[in-house]
């Protein structure tokens, strides 16, 4: 049984301040159980309020001297080679799938210059290690998650999207086509319709209740929600 609560990854990318995720994903840092920070993303701890449980990395973005300060505070650190296979992202998650949460929410996966760094953290959230558990990449601007079906039952996957009415709401299948798609609270609904792989379709939906839901019967949708305010 998954350990109630969250893990916060907090990798080296933008995410805004800690005021802005409230307000945009209300409760999304609450019941927070560990943090692990891969590398630089150490650095957002403190203006999030959080203390790091676990630091991950190769060292490239964090200067020594504060890799030794995080080795003073008592805080363990796993220094790895950069010639590494895995990102310190994926490092990080694997440090956080350790800790059996119920769910992991990663921060800063997106910002800089490095796009390909973005889609491998989007494309990290398939990854298996994170099978039959919540996996969200979060910040101010953006919450994205996986639904894929069907589940290890054999049946249709579903997933409640809570937030706030105006918020839009994409469905992006991711890997090939997705079908018997269902939406509600959106307001331009799917009734078991599918969703073609490249077609844009699923851009751009609106959320009319405080919380819409989405079932699939057949696929992978990636689902991106971004705050009302940054929709324009």
């Amino acid at each position: 049984m998954a350990r109630v609560g969250r893990a916060l990854v907090l990798a080296d990318g933008d995410l805004g301040s800690r005021d802005e995720i409230e307000a945009g994903w209300p409760g999304s840092l609450d019941e927070v159980v560990v943090v692990i920070a891969a590398d630089g993303g150490a650095r957002h701890a403190g203006p999030l309020g959080v203390r790091i449980d676990h630091w991950v990395g190769d060292g490239d973005s964090l200067p020594a001297a504060d890799i030794d300060r995080l080795r003073e505070l008592g805080i363990p650190v796993d220094l790895v080679a950069r010639d590494k296979d895995e990102s310190d992202t994926e490092l990080a998650v694997r440090r956080a799938v350790a800790e059996d949460p119920s769910e992991i929410v990663i921060l800063g996966a997106f910002g800089g210059a490095r796009l390909d760094h973005e889609l491998a953290n989007v494309f990290l959230l398939a990854d298996p290690m994170l099978a039959g558990r919540s996996a969200v990449l979060l910040d101010a601007a953006v919450r994205i998650r996986l639904v894929g079906a069907p589940d290890v039952g054999g049946s249709a996957a579903s997933i409640s999207l809570p937030g706030r009415v105006g918020d839009l709401v994409s469905l992006l299948p991711f890997g090939g086509d997705v079908e018997g798609v269902r939406t509600s609270g959106l307001r331009y609904p799917l009734r078991d319709e599918p969703l073609r792989m490249g077609a844009a379709r699923g851009l751009s939906n609106v959320r009319t209740a405080e919380t819409a839901s989405v079932v699939l019967e057949r696929g992978i949708l990636l689902v991106v929600e971004t705050p009302v305010t940054l929709s324009g």
